[in-house]
């Protein structure tokens, strides 16, 4: 809630390459941004660099957010503390066993990896609760003490306790939890109960388990930072944004670490969602291209699509309600290389951030996109206002060596192909998240981001017959912009299974009552005011039989499930393409999510005067294969040009933190938001 002397709103995404700052002035409404290198080492170092570069008094910030790859990163590398599982007698190997599946399902050398915690380190205790939550074997507390015992002197630093059907009666693992917190204080203790009290042992576990081995390293890396802050005269509770799209305070993370697993991947569709609503698209596909991976993320009717598993590496689930993002490795610093059957083909290798780019001038020698983007001239000498100088000798070398001379073609050429390889796989990541989902990619605006996003845009969208390509005031920072635009939220569910016409009304009401009163309790833990808490609920249903099931918000009606059967019967039709509603219903899970409403940022909305463009202040030239070569394009610089103003293609835009590209053909115009719109084609369609 602002304050007069409370004057900023300030956001910090970290990323593999860069560090990413927006800041918002809500007294003017001004929108500025900063960009540091990232420093995988110690991202605290990044995030205090980023916010200096700024300019920012911390006593004068209202809210501060961030995006966080702590725990990405953790389970990435498996750099994790030393790690235990206490669980039911008999089921040691849970993790082990898995699903049964594979990610490479005809590879037969192929295996998925070892768990995060290894067999040595897994240990049984005497319980057992059946299905339905009677005690048949009651926990074996003498047993239990003995196994602190072992733990203290194998100096474990944090234990994930599984208990088979905890999620139907959960006095064994909170007892033992209990014992453990008792014996080893200083331990940290993650029960799958708490974590996700669900049906399916193996999701449960590996859930919980990612948990544990990571909550010593966030909630480190997350307390030394808060305390930073308070040093430096922040008075506010560090927000955490997490993989659901909403945000955690440190309390809350140090219970709930992995749900900081997909932090930053988040808040990219969150800025999406944002940037399509108010330019008037109920429906939109972000396409956030960073230097080594692009995140696309889609909006249907003004709703982020959610999952309910994803994983960070296949085999290792984590059932928590996550924002649902496609990551490719299609990047700037991308390797364009060749195949042994000799087709070109474009990363997941990337040059990262160190070397970087051929052009970089820091010791890389293999192609990227960056240096393809250099040789076309769609890309100049400057990055981040200068701070970053790109040598073009370098890039075209790396092109012809790379790429042309292999494959005996043209330099331009080769490196239209490099652009053109890395457009497809974009494209092809579209198509599975749309058009397999049941979405018409036609029906649907591209809103890019990332600092090469808008390079690439105008081509997917032609790829794809998108009509319009949204590019925002600021691309390269669109993920911190996502940051600033979270509420805090927690997602909390209980398993309910029973068929549709056996459902006891009063039970139902009195499940969701608790339900509502855990949401009530957390966000009363993290200073949320009774008139700022919203709660939303859910069911998860299935056809009678099925092991799938599909979560529905219960509309605000009075007859809310019955209604929410009607919304499942359509879902179904157009998640599945088939429904049967004569079919009997089951309900499968109830879930709530809480919501404290924090003060959205105002950003500046401006009078539009149409007029076509400036003179621009340079040209160069750039070469588009639809235009046969080369072409002496204008050269624009972004700030300098005012809403209402058209663009044609050929044309480039640059600004601090990206450069957007306008095809020959396309006409671009500059919002009301200050977002440049490209219109695809509009060019040609005037002149028909």
């Amino acid at each position: 809630m602002a304050s007069s002397d409370k004057r900023y709103r300030v956001a910090v995404d970290v990323g593999g390459t860069f560090t990413d700052v927006a800041i918002v002035n809500t007294e003017t409404k001004e929108l500025s941004v900063a960009k540091v290198p990232s420093t995988p080492d110690d991202p605290m170092r990044a995030v205090m660099n980023g916010i200096g570069q700024a300019n920012v008094s911390l006593p004068e910030v209202e809210v501060l957010s961030h995006g966080t790859t702590v725990a990405t990163n953790a389970l990435i590398t498996r750099n994790f503390p030393r790690a235990a599982l206490v669980t039911t007698e008999g089921f040691r190997d849970v993790l082990e066993i898995r699903d049964g599946t594979k990610d490479e399902l005809w590879d037969a050398y192929e295996d998925v990896s070892d768990p995060y915690i290894r067999r040595r380190d897994r240990y049984e205790v005497s319980e057992r609760i059946d299905y339905d939550g009677t005690v048949i074997k009651s926990l074996d507390e003498e047993q239990a003490r003995s196994l602190a015992t072992t733990l203290r002197r194998k100096n474990v630093e944090t234990v994930a306790i599984c208990f088979l059907n905890s999620h139907a009666n959960s006095i064994h693992e909170q007892r033992m939890a209990e014992i453990l917190r008792e014996e080893l204080p200083d331990v940290a203790v993650s029960t799958s109960c708490e974590i996700l009290p669900e049906i399916f042992e193996y999701e449960r576990f590996s859930t919980a388990v990612s948990n544990a081995v990571i909550a010593p390293l966030v909630s480190g890396y997350v307390n030394r930072l808060s305390d930073q802050l308070a040093d430096g005269g922040y008075e506010g509770d560090l927000l955490l944004l997490h993989s659901g799209g909403g945000s955690m305070t440190p309390q809350m993370v140090s219970k709930y670490p992995v749900r900081l697993a997909a932090s930053g991947i988040a808040a990219g569709a969150i800025a999406v969602q944002d940037i399509a609503t108010r330019c008037g698209y109920e429906n939109a596909i972000g396409l956030e291209m960073g230097g080594t991976s692009t995140d696309i993320s889609l909006v249907y009717q003004g709703g982020i699509r959610v999952t309910k598993q994803w994983q960070i590496e296949y085999g290792f689930p984590i059932t928590f309600p996550s924002i649902e993002v496609l990551t490719i490795g299609a990047g700037g610093g991308s390797l364009a290389w060749i195949d042994d059957a000799g087709s070109l083909r474009n990363g997941p290798q990337s040059a990262g951030a160190d070397p970087g780019p051929v052009c970089y001038q820091r010791g890389g020698t293999e192609a990227t996109n960056t240096d393809a983007n250099v040789t076309l001239g769609r890309l100049g000498t400057d990055l981040i206002g200068g701070a970053l100088k790109l040598d073009i000798g370098a890039a075209r070398d790396a092109i012809t060596t790379t790429v042309a001379k292999p494959l005996n073609l043209d330099r331009e050429v080769a490196a239209e192909n490099v652009i053109q390889v890395a457009n497809a796989n974009m494209a092809d990541a579209v198509r599975l998240l749309s058009i397999r989902r049941g979405y018409d990619p036609r029906d649907f605006v591209l809103v890019v981001g990332g600092g090469a996003g808008a390079l690439h845009g105008a081509e997917v969208a032609r790829e794809l017959s998108i009509p319009t390509v949204v590019v925002p005031p600021h691309p390269g920072v669109t993920s911190a912009q996502g940051c600033l635009l979270v509420d805090i939220s927690h997602d909390i569910s209980q398993m309910y299974q029973s068929a549709i016409e056996d459902v006891d009304s009063a039970d139902l009401r009195a499940s969701y009552r608790e339900l509502l009163k855990e949401g009530r309790t957390r966000l009363h833990h993290e200073g949320i005011p009774e008139d700022r808490m919203k709660f939303e609920t859910t069911a998860s249903m299935r056809y009678r039989g099925q092991w799938r099931s599909l979560t529905i918000t219960l509309p605000d009606s009075d007859s809310p499930l019955d209604d929410a059967i009607a919304l499942f019967h359509e879902e179904h039709e157009r998640e599945y393409s088939f429904s049967k509603p004569d079919a009997p219903v089951e309900l499968y899970q109830i879930g709530v999510t809480a919501i404290g409403q924090l003060d959205s940022p105002p950003f500046a909305h401006f009078e539009v005067k149409e007029q076509e463009a400036p003179q621009a202040p340079r040209t160069r030239d750039v070469h588009f294969l639809s235009a046969g070569g080369w072409v002496e394009t204008p050269i624009y610089d972004r700030d300098k040009l005012n809403p209402g103003t058209r663009v044609s293609g050929p044309a480039i835009i640059d600004q601090f933190d990206a450069t957007t590209v306008i095809p020959p053909g396309d006409v671009a115009e500059i919002d009301e938001w200050a977002n440049i719109r490209i219109h695809i084609g509009q060019a040609e369609q005037a002149q028909n």
